[in-house]
């Protein structure tokens, strides 16, 4: 499984490293070819060659440092490589751009070379237009203002209404989306520390946070920031409520957005990744199988682009994201054991990836991979995954950590565990009641479970009978429909009652819709 995060931060910007970033950062580190600016090509070097970090090690390779110098070595190393990656990269960001644009018109205004100064800052501020980078116009504004209130340049009068104007329009946009931002940034962590809502009283409860939010006038926002931010607000809102299909509508418009702007897809990648990343979640919360293939297929193309290739932090988020996808294809389809395969691979990347990734990534893909090995039948292996859910101590997903609790139950109902079954059934219902995270399709899967350990394989099959009856009657409450997002439980009882395997349910009913679909 993943391993332990070094936390030296040198080591890992080192490690983050690809081969032609290092290459680069030799031949800039090497042209001023200072005694200090060798230093760190050694240091850099033992860092690079360490699987883990080992500051002893450093010391012994590199004899002449002592403790102290090697801790102002290591940080003027660290500074290097960022100046080395930025001179590396600034051509591929519109943002390192505009931030070079504004460093150099404020050096000719302090040169004196006011008109070099403001033909700059037009550039800028026209990139920064083109690019919907409203952001960085109030610095550019403020320089402007600052050279025609000293230096009389051109027509002030004019001038100066003009950048009035100017400033005034730049702050309302800014704090729209400022405070649109914010509102998604806030419902997203809700829903990373809750999941979905519990309850009526949970869905109240941000319904009248999102109300008291939602700044007046927002509908008739036209900029591309603030539609983007409304579509994360309600995308984010629609799915703390469950509402799938406002879920979908909103994750559609958030893609859509940048469809109707394809130049945003460059300047915003990280954000139209997401946003198919989410519409692909709707599609399969919906179970839109027909919709589902074109939108991954999609996705995949767009991880091919060389914008996503070439950029680590798109191209490990579109694999983590494709990989889910790829992996709920399956859950959609109930090819289980074939979805196995992906395992693996994806298990090898993300090792590779152990540096950039969080836990809450890590915890999804581990849920996801359980499921897969409950859906095949090997509840050993499945087992195995949720433990690492189970003993992470992490503060996040209390839904993730109920229901991993939950299938753990399961397997070990499957293995016939009956040993553990009744201290494991309360400990879980216990753990489940304290995080408030128990709805009556939980109840009636504990009820059930407590009560089976006891029956004989006569007596079981009436009780699975109603077992699947009741649930069956709870898959349209709103409020229920959270248990079977996480497991399709409804075809486990059916495989039970039937005597097949959950996954030839689930695939029966995939290929019966298909045909209904295709008629």
């Amino acid at each position: 499984m993943m391993s332990n995060r070094t936390t030296d931060i040198l080591f890992q910007l080192i490690k983050s490293l690809e081969k032609a970033e290092k290459r680069h950062f030799k031949l800039y580190i090497t042209r001023s070819s200072g005694k200090e600016d060798l230093k760190i090509v050694r240091l850099f070097d033992a860092i690079d060659k360490q699987r883990q970090y080992d500051e002893n090690a450093l010391l012994k390779k590199l004899d002449d440092l002592t403790k102290p110098r090697l801790s102002n070595l290591k940080q003027h190393l660290y500074r290097q490589i960022l100046a080395s990656l930025r001179l590396l990269k600034s051509a591929d960001s519109i943002d390192l751009q505009l931030n070079e644009q504004f460093d150099y018109a404020h050096i000719l205004y302090k040169k004196g070379l006011f008109m070099q100064s403001l033909r700059i800052a037009e550039k800028a501020k026209e990139t920064a237009m083109a690019n919907q980078k409203f952001n960085f116009l109030p610095q550019l504004i403020a320089l402007e203002k600052r050279i025609e209130s000293l230096h009389i340049t051109r027509n002030i009068e004019s001038r100066s209404d003009i950048l009035a104007g100017e400033a005034i329009d730049v702050s309302k946009h800014i704090d729209m989306v400022a405070r649109l931002s914010n509102l998604a940034l806030k419902l997203f962590s809700w829903f990373v520390q809750h999941g979905h809502a519990r309850n009526a009283e949970d869905e109240e409860s941000i319904r009248r946070f999102m109300k008291a939010s939602l700044p007046d006038h927002v509908f008739s926002q036209t900029g591309f920031y603030e539609r983007l931010y409304l579509y994360q607000c309600y995308t984010w809102y629609a799915f703390i409520k469950q509402d799938f299909l406002q879920y979908y509508r909103y994750t559609q418009k958030w893609v859509d957005l940048f469809e109707k702007e394809p130049i945003m897809k460059r300047v915003e990648t990280g954000f139209y990744i997401k946003g198919l990343h989410y519409l692909l979640n709707a599609h399969f919360d919906l179970r839109n199988f027909r919709k589902f293939d074109p939108t991954l297929k999609k996705f995949e193309a767009v991880a091919q682009t060389e914008r996503v290739r070439d950029n680590d932090n798109f191209r490990i988020q579109a694999f983590i994201y494709i990989s889910q996808a790829q992996i709920n294809r399956h859950f959609i389809q109930g090819t289980f054991k074939e979805g196995l395969k992906l395992v693996p691979n994806i298990e090898k990347e993300l090792e590779g990836y152990r540096l950039f990734l969080d836990s809450h990534r890590i915890m999804v893909l581990n849920y996801k991979f359980a499921v897969l090995y409950f859906g095949s039948g090997d509840f050993n292996r499945c087992i195995d995954y949720l433990q690492n859910i189970i003993h992470d101590n992490t503060n996040l997903r209390h839904d993730l950590q109920c229901y991993a609790r939950l299938v753990h139950l399961l397997a070990h109902y499957e293995l016939g565990n009956d040993m553990l079954m009744e201290s494991l059934t309360k400990s879980v219902y216990r753990f489940m009641a304290k995080m408030k995270n128990l709805t009556a399709v939980e109840e009636a899967i504990f009820r059930f479970l407590r009560q089976s350990i006891k029956l004989s394989t006569r007596q079981l099959k009436p009780e699975l009978e109603k077992f699947l009856n009741t649930i069956k009657h709870l898959e349209n409450d709103r409020f229920q429909t959270r248990a079977f997002a996480y497991l399709d439980i409804i075809s486990w009882v059916e495989s039970k009652v039937s005597g097949t395997t959950m996954e030839s349910v689930i695939h029966q009913k995939y290929l019966k819709h298909k045909r209904r679909v295709v008629r």
